[in-house]
């Protein structure tokens, strides 16, 4: 690339970031891609398939209906602070793409899909529920190829569900918090 070129280009972790979700967004210009990366978002939305899923599992699974609530708590609550976080930090979502997905608001740092995923897929992952940890790696890769979020939002974004699901793991499973 040109200097003149190069004084655009973002650089360090930004720079990084900017590159990764360029060449993942490109991915959505397959129309398949494009559609499961809406359907994902989608669902992940409010982290309502989360909700969902832990909502069958305790129906289906009576004798842990309590630890499937609590976990399905543990995701709400991830999600939550997700919101919490990203209302503080307030860093704008990629504009140097075309979202395939509109969004509820323009901040991007944490993503909350991601968070509400990750959550589950621990929490979830604990009572056996072996589909959730794939289905929550593909909504928060759903978010960069929407164009949405930078990889270090979902990055971020992840740690923290997984830090909440981990922190709140003993009362989910029927022991003291």
């Amino acid at each position: 690339m040109d200097d003149q070129h190069d004084l655009f280009r973002p650089r360090g972790l930004h720079g990084v970031d900017h590159r990764i979700v360029s060449a993942l967004r490109a991915c959505g210009s397959d129309p398949r891609v494009a559609g499961a990366a809406r359907a994902l978002s989608w669902a992940g939305e409010h982290g309502a398939v989360w909700v969902a899923a832990g909502l069958a599992g305790a129906a289906v699974d009576r004798p842990r209906r309590g630890s499937w609530l609590r976990g399905t708590a543990l995701t709400a609550g991830a999600h939550a602070a997700s919101s919490v976080v990203k209302r503080v930090v307030r860093r704008p979502r990629p504009a140097h793409v075309e979202p395939l997905v509109g969004t509820v608001g323009r901040h991007s740092f944490p993503s909350s899909h991601a968070t509400s995923a990750a959550a589950a897929a621990v929490a979830f992952g604990t009572l056996g529920a072996r589909a959730v940890p794939p289905l929550a790696a593909a909504v928060c890769v759903s978010r960069l190829v929407a164009g949405v979020h930078y990889p270090s939002d979902v990055a971020a974004g992840a740690a923290l569900g997984v830090l909440t699901a981990r922190l709140g793991a003993r009362w989910m499973t029927g022991g003291t918090a």
